[in-house]
């Protein structure tokens, strides 16, 4: 591990302000269930969204308050896991918390990338809703987005996970990975012609073959931002700020 990286993931206790009248406990004070473990959620704390919920054992939650990432126990498995370690879409633990019975933790994490192995922001897209309610009566369609950023934002962080998945796990004839091999002058050049297409499209062709063009653009910024070392998250935070 560099350098730069060991101390993006130093411990939750470096980074974490203290809150008025917080009391303090250790893990052996927690009430783990009778197989040694206890249900985590996890939260985005820059949006207060929920993320995902699973189970920690007692070594993983030592091992999320050393490293600031967050490790799981897969019950399926019988293993130690952490987040994002076949993905890359790690979760960095700036607090955990625990409930007043001790029974339940909260992690409140800044997330890379989706936390759903779908692709989405969050595990949490799907509306329960009365067996017999029409679709109209209960909000939206199960299968559809609660999330703030809505379905357009789901889309492009299952784009840029299906990109993010092609730099690591290249694939013979892939045009994503072709791109990704030219690196920036390669991917900026594609990103290029595909706006003025879009120019054109804009002035002289229909909708569907406008809203086709602005699509390529997308693809090809988020090809250009991986090669990069960047996220779509680097660029909503820039939106967000200048939306205020």
């Amino acid at each position: 591990m560099s350098g730069a990286l060991a101390s993006d993931h130093m411990g939750v206790a470096d980074r974490v302000a203290q809150p008025d009248e917080e009391t303090i406990v250790g893990p052996q004070e927690l009430a783990w269930n009778k197989s040694g473990l206890i249900p985590v959620v996890v939260q985005s704390a820059e949006s207060g969204q929920v993320l995902m919920v699973a189970y920690a054992s007692r070594q993983a939650l030592q091992r999320t308050l050393e490293t600031g990432l967050a490790h799981f126990y897969s019950r399926s498995r019988q293993r130690l896991w952490c987040k994002g370690e076949t993905s890359g879409h790690y979760l960095h633990v700036l607090e955990v918390r625990t409930d007043c019975d001790g029974d339940a933790l909260l992690y409140r994490v800044s997330a890379e990338g989706p936390t759903c192995h779908t692709g989405r922001r969050s595990c949490f897209f799907r509306s329960v809703r009365p067996a017999d309610a029409s679709e109209g009566e209960a909000g939206a369609p199960s299968g559809e987005a609660d999330a703030p950023s809505g379905e357009a934002g789901h889309i492009i962080d299952r784009l840029a996970a299906v990109i993010a998945d092609r730099q690591a796990n290249p694939k013979p004839g892939s045009y994503t990975c072709k791109l990704l091999e030219g690196g920036a002058p390669l991917a900026a050049r594609k990103l290029g012609e595909e706006a003025v297409e879009t120019a054109v499209a804009a002035l002289s062709e229909d909708d569907a073959r406008l809203a086709e063009e602005a699509a390529d653009v997308i693809y090809h910024l988020l090809v250009l931002l991986a090669v990069r070392g960047l996220r779509w998250s680097d660029v909503a935070r820039v939106l967000e700020a200048r939306a205020r």
